[in-house]
């Protein structure tokens, strides 16, 4: 029989497709899988109770899902602080292209640690930036990955239109058109595992319209689809890229990616902030998926993306990180406030989005946008026990009775123990699997020696 945990006498927000909650609950986790999620305490008789966890005045829910990330950006932090974003890309590019491996590495470890330890047990990032002699840097993001202890799927992106073609990127910041297609096919075969509870999985990413070649769009989801993997990547974030589209293909972003191959169900895109009527049928009805980052949006002056009109029509939305240039946070449980708020300054003003509607996007509808609803996202007997348990007594939570309010709220809640597969990776607020004061040291050394090497 495999080992036991059982965390008793919490509230228990489950979200799934019922919303269920209970306000003193328990969990009963079995190996890497759920047993058994239910109301009052657990039966005392278990057999191979290794570790009995008491959870008064504590909220658990599924571990949260990040959609979207560009882990390398750790290093680039607090820069182009009142630009948009064409002109924020303008002006990080030529730092960018100048990453190598080891840079990599430490802006991985960074970012997933910062995620992990706010509670999120499934990490992502969209890699595009490739510079010739720089190593291998998405296996280094991989690494980093396993040691952290996070689920993990790493986006193989690419963008082979430079500026001499009519791209925004620097022609010294792309790679060619079959040379990406190459690197992204043996990143497929050498990494993804499809596997129920698979810690890892690979997705094919070219990084925007404003970017990519049409080509490599269209052979990029082929690729995808002869793999069996998901497809990713940038749309209709701003009105610099609705306005470029036009120019160049004198269409939308939304018809674009229809004439590429780029809707579908295994389709999550990031941002859709300028999104009409039309382009929201369009990926209601190919069931494609959308990856809502507030806080990058907002950073950017991109606009507020229509998460109440996505959600009306069927479309599942999950939250991102983005790039820590643009999110310098770079926590997703900050997401679920950024969202509610930044929502309800739109038309739909206090009826935008509920405290639970925001938890759902973190979790259930992260796992969705991965294609890994099956398996995470909700707490629910035989899914796998990625739980996170979140303190609610203290001085930032203790006066706010709804704990999903509270955590949604509130400021951000310490967590008290965050376990992917049943294995711990957060124990009272710290991370056990990486020492957090290493992974700090080695990310600033790593900047400023990108920092030297940009200033020549």
């Amino acid at each position: 029989m495999p080992d036991r945990i059982v965390i008793d006498n919490c509230a228990l927000a489950t979200v799934d497709e019922r919303d269920t909650e209970y306000a003193r609950g328990h969990l009963v986790l079995a190996g890497d899988r759920i047993e058994a999620v239910g109301e009052g305490p657990a039966p005392r008789d278990l057999p191979d109770v290794v570790w009995r966890v008491d959870g008064t005045d504590h909220l658990a829910t599924p571990g949260l899902v990040n959609t979207h990330h560009h882990f390398y950006q750790w290093l680039t932090r607090g820069l182009a602080t009142d630009h948009n974003l064409f002109d924020w890309l303008v002006a990080l590019y030529p730092t960018w292209s100048q990453i190598d491996e080891a840079m990599v590495y430490a802006a991985a470890r960074g970012s997933l640690a910062m995620m992990a330890r706010g509670g999120v047990t499934t990490a992502m990032d969209h890699h595009y930036v490739f510079p010739r002699g720089a190593g291998d840097l998405l296996a280094a993001e991989i690494r980093a990955a396993a040691e952290t202890g996070v689920r993990f799927t790493a986006a193989r992106g690419s963008m082979d239109l430079g500026t001499s073609q009519g791209g925004l990127p620097p022609d010294f910041a792309v790679e060619g058109t079959e040379e990406a297609l190459t690197a992204t096919e043996e990143a497929v075969d050498r990494y993804h595992d499809p596997s129920f509870g698979s810690m890892l999985h690979i997705a094919v990413a070219p990084c925007s319209p404003f970017s990519v070649s049409t080509e490599l769009l269209r052979q990029g989801a082929e690729l995808a689809r002869r793999k069996g993997v998901r497809l990713h990547t940038h749309g209709s974030e701003t009105v610099e890229e609705e306005r470029y589209c036009h120019e160049r293909h004198g269409m939308g972003p939304t018809d674009y990616f229809r004439t590429t191959g780029w809707l579908g169900e295994d389709v999550w895109m990031a941002h859709c902030v300028h999104m009409n009527d039309s382009d929201l049928a369009a990926f209601a009805d190919s069931g494609t998926k959308v990856a809502h980052c507030p806080s990058s949006n907002a950073r950017l002056a991109a606009g507020i993306a229509r998460v109440p009109d996505m959600l009306a029509a069927g479309i599942d939305v999950g939250l991102g990180v983005d790039g820590t240039a643009s999110n310098e946070t770079g926590e997703l449980h900050t997401e679920l406030r950024n969202t509610l708020l930044v929502n309800r300054l739109g038309p739909h003003r206090e009826k935008a989005l509920t405290t639970r509607q925001a938890l759902r996007l973190g979790t259930f509808g992260g796992a969705r946008a991965l294609g890994r609803e099956r398996e995470i996202g909700s707490l629910e007997v035989g899914k796998l026990a990625d739980v996170v348990l979140w303190r609610l007594d203290g001085l930032g939570h203790s006066t706010i009775e709804d704990p999903v309010a509270a955590l949604v709220l509130g400021p951000p809640a310490p967590v008290t123990l965050s376990l992917v597969g049943g294995r711990p990776v957060v124990e009272d607020g710290r991370l056990v699997t990486v020492e957090e004061e290493a992974v700090a040291r080695g990310a600033r050394h790593e900047a400023r020696r990108l920092a030297r090497i940009a200033r020549g």
